[in-house]
């Protein structure tokens, strides 16, 4: 594992509010396009308010996360809510999702582009990809800094190509940028 990306967000997650945010708004706004039963996994969960969202809908949960401290939060929510939810200390990048392992995969507010193969790989065949993150037109200075965090135009699409796409939203700076969905794209996509 790697202590010092672990220790950079475990002091991140001691530093917020014990409340749970509410889930990623590709998953909030679409739960009628999850199955009614299926392994699900909020892949670099964070404080888990996927990982919450998708228990509450009837999957079953895992909610992997590098940060002990986003883990231990994310444990008590569920404890108090009586969710099971099957959490795991994980530097992702040194172990990735196995192939063809879960129903749906939900990734808000992560990018680690060379780990989109395996991510992909690690979708049944049927199953359901919700994926957030930050791109590089931002109307605002919200999310990371870094080039390398950041999406390019379309690229969430572009990742996705050979996928039947259910949902797409980037909207940049187009139009009045104090109105909409802005600094994000939003994708959701079906594994053929």
């Amino acid at each position: 594992m790697n202590n010092l990306t672990k220790d950079k967000w475990d002091k991140h997650y001691s530093s917020c509010s014990a409340e749970l945010p509410k889930a990623a708004d590709v998953l909030y706004q679409n739960l009628h396009l999850l199955p009614s039963s299926g392994n699900a996994l909020d892949l670099a969960c964070g404080r888990g308010a996927n990982a919450v969202c998708l228990a509450e809908n009837g999957l079953t949960v895992s909610a992997w996360d590098i940060s002990t401290s986003a883990l231990e939060i994310l444990s008590s929510i569920a404890n108090e809510n009586k969710l099971l939810i099957n959490y795991e200390a994980r530097d992702i990048i040194l172990q990735p999702p196995e192939p063809d392992s879960f129903d749906v995969i939900v990734i808000s507010n992560f990018l680690e582009r060379k780990l989109i193969d395996t991510i992909k790989g690690a979708v049944k065949i049927k199953g359901l990809i919700f994926y957030q993150t930050f791109i590089k037109a931002k109307v605002d200075e919200v999310g990371p800094k870094k080039p390398e965090y950041l999406l390019n135009c379309n690229e969430l699409l572009a990742f996705f190509s050979d996928w039947n796409i259910l949902h797409y939203k980037e909207e940049g700076m187009t139009g009045n940028t104090t109105k909409g969905f802005r600094n994000q794209a939003m994708l959701i996509a079906q594994k053929p």
